[in-house]
C-alpha cells in the first residue's frame, strides 16, 4: 500500500509515493527548496541533526535501529562502514558506533570528504546531483586499517537519503577495483526514494549481493517550475582545493577501528569555561557541529543529555538552501576551513537555548570567533590524544 504526498516548493512540486511503515513520515522528514540547478529540492531530516535541531536521544535511536537492521542480516567477518560527506558523516559514525557496541569485529569506519589531503592516496568519484560534486575517499594510513579497507568482505554505505543510488554505484565500482574480496554491500539510509528501476540497475551492475536498509521507502517525482530569483543565485561551494591537513582533527577521514570516547571530566571542564546552564531549566542547550565534523557535537550533546540536560544537536553546512517550508531561517557566514566560501546554519533561534556550544576541529580562527560572539557561544575544539587514537579531548573557551 502506498501513500501519496505532494509538497509545493518555490522551485516546483515534489510528489512522493511512500510505502507503508511503522514511523510516521512527518517525524522523519520535512521539505525545502535547494539553491541548486541540478537538484531543486531537499528532504529535511528531523532525526539527522543537520538542518534541523534534534535531541541526542533521537539521533542515538536512529543509529541503533539502523545498525541492528544491518547486523541481523549478517555482516561477515570483516566490514568497512562509510559515511557520506557532508550530510551523513555523523550518521555514518553513529551507526558504526552502535554496531561496534553490539560487538562487531574487524570493522573500519571511514567517511568521504570534500577536503584535499596532499600525498595521501585516494579513490575519487562524483555525486551527480550535489552542489559540490568532488568527493574523495582516502586510503587509511594505519597499516592495520589499510589492510581492513582492502580486504573487507562487506561494505556498508550510509547516507541520510537515497534518490537514485548512482553515487553509491560509482563508489562500489571504485572500491571493487581495489578490493576484489568484496562479497556484500549494505545501502543504509534514513529514507530511500530510489526508483525500483534504479535499485535493480545498481544491484545488477554491482555484481555482489546488495541489501537495502531504511526506515521508510518509496519513490518520488519532481516537477520543476521557473523561479528567476533562485535560478540567478550563485553560491560558491567548491572551495580552493588547498591541502587541509593542518585543519582536520576528526579522524574519520583516514579510518577508525573503534568508537571515540571523550574525557570523563568533560562537563566539569565545560563549566570551568563559563558554562552556567541549569539542568532544571526548560530551555535546552544547543551543541553545534561544523560541516563534516558533526560527530563530536553529538558525543558532547549525548554526554550532557545523560547528565540531565535538555539538549539539541545541529551542524553548520555549506549547502545553500532556500528559506521556506521546513527551513524557517538561514544564517550565512564564512567557513572555518580557509576556503572563503559561505557556510550556513538553518532554523537557528539563539534565544531558544540556555547556551550554545560550537564544536569544531579547526584551530580557533576568526570565522569561529565571529560565530562565538554572534551567538554568545562557547568554543569546544576537538583534538585526538596523540597516544590514543580513540580518545579525544575538547578544549573549551568562551570569549
Amino acid at each position: 500500500m502506498q501513500k501519496k504526498v505532494t509538497v509545493n516548493l518555490d522551485t516546483g512540486t515534489l510528489e512522493l509515493k511512500v510505502e507503508s511503515g511503522h514511523i510516521p513520515l512527518k517525524r522523519l522528514l520535512g521539505f525545502a527548496a535547494r539553491v541548486n540547478s541540478k537538484r531543486k529540492f531537499l528532504l529535511v531530516s528531523k532525526v539527522l541533526g543537520k538542518h534541523y535541531p534534534v535531541s541526542p536521544i533521537t539521533m542515538s535511536w536512529s543509529y541503533r535501529a539502523l545498525a541492528r537492521a544491518v547486523l541481523k542480516d549478517g555482516i561477515g567477518e570483516s566490514s568497512v562502514w562509510i559515511g557520506m560527506a557532508e550530510t551523513a558523516t555523523g550518521l555514518g559514525y553513529g551507526v558504526f558506533e552502535a554496531a561496534s557496541l553490539a560487538g562487531i569485529k574487524s570493522a573500519l569506519f571511514i567517511q568521504t570528504t570534500r577536503y584535499h589531503l596532499e600525498t595521501i592516496e585516494r579513490l575519487e568519484f562524483q555525486e551527480a546531483h550535489s552542489h559540490a560534486t568532488d568527493f574523495f575517499l582516502y586510503y587509511p594510513q594505519h597499516p592495520e586499517y589499510r589492510e581492513r579497507f582492502l580486504k573487507a568482505e562487506t561494505l556498508v554505505l550510509i547516507d541520510d537519503e537515497i534518490s537514485t543510488g548512482k553515487t553509491f554505484l560509482r563508489l562500489i565500482k571504485a572500491y571493487q577495483a581495489v578490493n576484489p574480496s568484496l562479497r556484500k554491500v549494505f545501502i543504509v539510509s534514513l529514507v530511500n526514494f530510489a526508483h525500483p528501476d534504479d535499485r535493480i540497475a545498481l544491484e545488477t551492475q554491482a555484481g555482489v549481493a546488495v541489501e537495502w536498509v531504511c526506515f521508510r521507502q518509496g519513490f518520488m517525482d519532481f516537477i520543476a517550475c521557473q523561479n528567476d530569483v533562485l535560478e540567478n543565485m550563485t553560491v560558491n561551494v567548491l572551495g580552493n582545493g588547498a591541502c587541509k591537513k593542518h585543519l582536520l582533527a576528526w579522524p574519520g577521514r583516514l579510518g577508525m577501528a573503534e568508537p571515540i570516547s571523550l574525557d570523563a571530566e568533560v562537563i566539569e571542564q565545560l563549566y570551568i569555561s563559563g558554562f552556567k546552564c541549569n539542568s532544571e531549566d526548560t530551555k535546552p542547550v544547543l551543541v553545534l557541529g561544523t560541516g563534516e565534523c558533526i560527530a563530536p557535537a553529538y558525543l558532547l550533546g549525548r554526554t550532557l543529555e545523560r547528565n540531565g540536560f535538555k539538549v539539541k544537536v545541529q551542524s553548520t553546512t555549506r549547502s545553500p538552501i532556500h528559506v521556506g517550508n521546513d527551513i524557517k531561517s538561514a544564517c550565512q557566514f564564512e567557513d572555518n576551513y580557509e576556503d572563503n566560501i559561505p557556510n550556513f546554519i538553518y532554523n537557528l533561534e539563539p534565544e531558544a537555548y540556555q547556551d550554545i556550544v560550537l564544536c569544531h576541529e579547526t584551530p580557533l580562527n576568526q570565522s569561529i570567533i565571529n560565530r562565538l560572539h554572534a551567538w554568545q557561544a562557547i568554543s569546544a575544539r576537538f583534538e585526538i590524544y596523540p597516544n590514543n587514537p580513540h580518545h579525544a579531548k575538547l578544549y573549551f573557551f568562551r570569549p
